[in-house]
């Protein structure tokens, strides 16, 4: 109570007087603003999960009251994105009723600035900023073990792992200030990933046993996912993977035909031929939140609503622009809405020297992927002079592979490359320490491919991750002897059956691994008989030859293999062995368990013995007795075949960031498994002024 005296009326007869009293102030208590609780002081006020709270929580941990504050420049940051209204609500009614509260790291920040980052192109190297903005219903603390809230406010399951039920947060909102809810979630679902004019073919990653999921809606902020079989791993998916699964119904449903009848007309009226194509202008059949954008095309100034922490306003051939969402679900233990930082700016260089040079003149802010240990003397050299720092993290799933096309389109090619002596011999010829020491700088360790990361799983045996990798190119010389691969002209490459001389071509792209690695494996190969031609592409062009199986081999990082990827996701563990990003091989044996045997090439048994593995893998819990077991057959016959040739592991790697940008502490590992900065909450980064 405000006032500091009450007056009182008393009426008495009809002959009323009037007598006035003075009433004394009545205290009323007011509960104090929350303490600013961050990772470097706690003051002794810890939540249910690491580093972060709900509100009520937080509230009755500290006995406060939450009062939120503001970014002063989002009004202006707002009337830049397309199609939002122009005028904002309060703070208070732009936030859900249960906001995710973030202890940052090491201070509440400022608010204010410019993230500057780098990639190759619109679709290349582009993951580890958008996992500066990303979300999804969990996320992995930065421990890389515990599962924690984001979008979602709680998760439970059934006893069998058949039903998942996610709570969602009450008055949460799109970066338009429409309601998100769990329609959203069953929008999604049902009526783009099932839907045949989306997706033609239904992404075998959201089908389970090769049936899809059941989505209920009970109740606005309660949705139940129903699987066909035991599914626990879906939970890690929705902690790490780049897919979210949600996209704003209010917004697609004007172009979709089943809620619009009048949607192909619309979609002609806008220059596309039917309405599935209009959705794609925005939705790009795709999860990936960076597919070519209405922007870049040309057909509108919006782009579909957001729940992440920054939204995209502009993009050109160069690069992309991005402001904070006015509507973001964040906020500090002071009740400051988050994100901190104003706008993120990414700039496309495709050119390694030009990249370099922007790093060592402390021109970006923050970069992490496609920086190699190769760059780690130069960038190590030039922090003083240009304001940052390199700290070198381990790598998970970096291990470079080579896994040669073992349904190749040449069916002498074909043969060779499906005779495991041809595997043992180019895995021999490898020279491990030498790349260990020129490539990696001694930070790596001489290791075979596997399809799950041994940092992260306990099923991975030291015989198998030593498998074939000793140097020995007398050994391999031997084994292609056997083969018939032999050199009869003298001129120091071995002949195909056909009379053809034996040759390679190592079609690649300076994202997937060190250009010097491939250089050696050329040099390795040659010294045996095998040449090898080298021909750089950029990531677009070798993932789409990679995928119209028009490669004599693919080479990437060994990522997709941490265990909670493949306790979610077969695409490693089966045919092709990867997925459209980093494909692998085996392309005609997965078209042949695709069609039910009606197109393709059968595949040899031990292929389709993985297929009852991988199914069976993924429907125990990660870790348990079983999953162990399972897993340790699976790897045993990926290694002993060979089909992806691993060169060394335990690989750390730069990750770099300008001595401005604060709250920023060294990862715990530099992995796309993890989504690349995800883990390590970017939202409460900020830029010193």
């Amino acid at each position: 109570m405000t006032e500091t005296s009450r007056y009182l009326r008393v009426l008495a007869g009809a002959g009323a007087v009037a007598l006035t009293f003075q009433v004394a102030p009545i205290a009323v208590a007011t509960a104090a603003e929350c303490p600013a609780v961050t990772v470097a002081d706690d003051q002794g006020i810890k939540g249910a999960f690491p580093q972060q709270f709900e509100k009520a929580e937080l509230e009755k941990a500290a006995g406060c009251e939450l009062r939120f504050k503001e970014n002063p420049a989002i009004a202006e940051l707002n009337r830049r994105i397309a199609g939002n209204p122009e005028t904002l609500p309060p703070v208070a009614e732009r936030l859900p009723e249960e906001p995710l509260v973030v202890a940052p790291y090491e201070a509440i920040g400022n608010y204010g600035g410019t993230l500057v980052g780098l990639s190759k192109a619109t679709e290349a190297g582009t993951s580890d900023l958008l996992s500066i903005r990303h979300v999804n219903l969990f996320r992995y603390s930065d421990d890389l073990k515990t599962v924690v809230p984001n979008v979602a406010k709680s998760w439970s399951w059934n006893d069998d792992y058949t039903e998942l039920t996610v709570k969602l947060r009450k008055g949460h909102k799109w970066s338009d200030g429409q309601p998100f809810t769990a329609e959203d979630i069953k929008f999604w679902y049902e009526d783009l990933i099932l839907n045949p004019e989306i997706y033609p073919e239904t992404p075998s990653r959201w089908l389970f046993a090769g049936k899809p999921m059941q989505v209920e809606v009970v109740d606005p902020q309660t949705v139940k996912m129903i699987f066909p079989v035991p599914t626990p791993g879906i939970v890690n998916r929705f902690a790490v993977d780049f897919g979210q699964p949600f996209q704003p119904k209010h917004f697609y449903k004007q172009f979709h035909i089943k809620y619009n009848p009048k949607a192909n007309e619309l979609a002609k009226e806008r220059g596309f031929k039917n309405w599935a194509e209009l959705v794609n202008n925005y939705y790009g059949g795709s999860d990936w939140k960076d597919v070519p954008s209405p922007l870049l095309k040309g057909t509108d100034t919006r782009v579909a609503p957001t729940l992440e922490s920054h939204i995209l306003v502009e993009e050109t051939a160069t690069g992309r622009r991005l402001v904070a969402n006015p509507y973001f679900h964040m906020v500090d233990t002071a009740g400051n809405q988050l994100p901190y930082i104003n706008e993120i700016e990414e700039q496309y260089v495709a050119d390694k020297e030009v990249q370099n040079l922007k790093l060592t003149n402390g021109e970006v802010t923050y970069k992490m992927q496609a920086i190699f240990i190769e760059d780690y003397p130069l960038l190590k050299e030039n922090e003083s002079k240009g304001g940052y720092t390199v700290d070198l993290a381990p790598g998970l799933g970096e291990n470079v592979f080579y896994a040669f096309n073992t349904t190749h389109k040449d069916p002498v090619l074909r043969k060779i490359f499906n005779d495991v002596r041809f595997h043992e011999a180019m895995s021999l010829a490898i020279n491990r320490d030498e790349i260990k020491e020129l490539v990696y700088l001694g930070q790596a360790e001489p290791m075979q491919a596997t399809p799950a990361e041994p940092l992260t799983v306990t099923f991975v045996t030291d015989d198998q991750l030593n498998y074939m990798i000793d140097y020995d190119p007398d050994r391999a010389n031997a084994l292609l002897d056997e083969m018939g691969l032999r050199d009869s002209d003298g001129d120091g490459v071995r002949e195909r059956p056909d009379g053809k001389p034996l040759v390679i071509r190592v079609v690649y792209s300076n994202q997937g691994a060190p250009v010097k690695l491939h250089e050696l494996i050329r040099d390795y190969w040659s010294a045996v008989g095998v040449r090898a031609d080298l021909k750089e592409v950029t990531s677009d062009e070798y993932r789409a030859s990679a995928n119209n199986n028009d490669l004599d081999l693919t080479v990437w990082k060994n990522d997709g293999t941490s265990g909670p990827t493949i306790s979610q996701d077969t695409s490693r563990l089966v045919p092709p062995f990867g997925d459209y990003f980093n494909p692998g091989t085996g392309f005609e044996w997965a078209a042949w368990k695709r069609s039910g045997g009606k197109e393709g090439i059968e595949p040899p048994e031990d292929v389709k013995k993985l297929y009852d593995l991988a199914t069976r893998f993924i429907q125990v819990p990660l870790g348990s007795e079983e999953s162990n077991k399972i897993g340790r057959e699976i790897v045993g016959i990926h290694v002993k075949n060979l089909w992806k040739i691993g060169t060394v592991g335990n690989i750390r790697g730069p990750v770099y960031h300008r001595n401005d940008l604060k709250n920023f502490k060294p990862f715990t590992a530099k992995s796309f498994d993890y989504y690349w900065a995800y883990s390590f909450r970017p939202v409460q980064w900020y830029l010193s002024k």
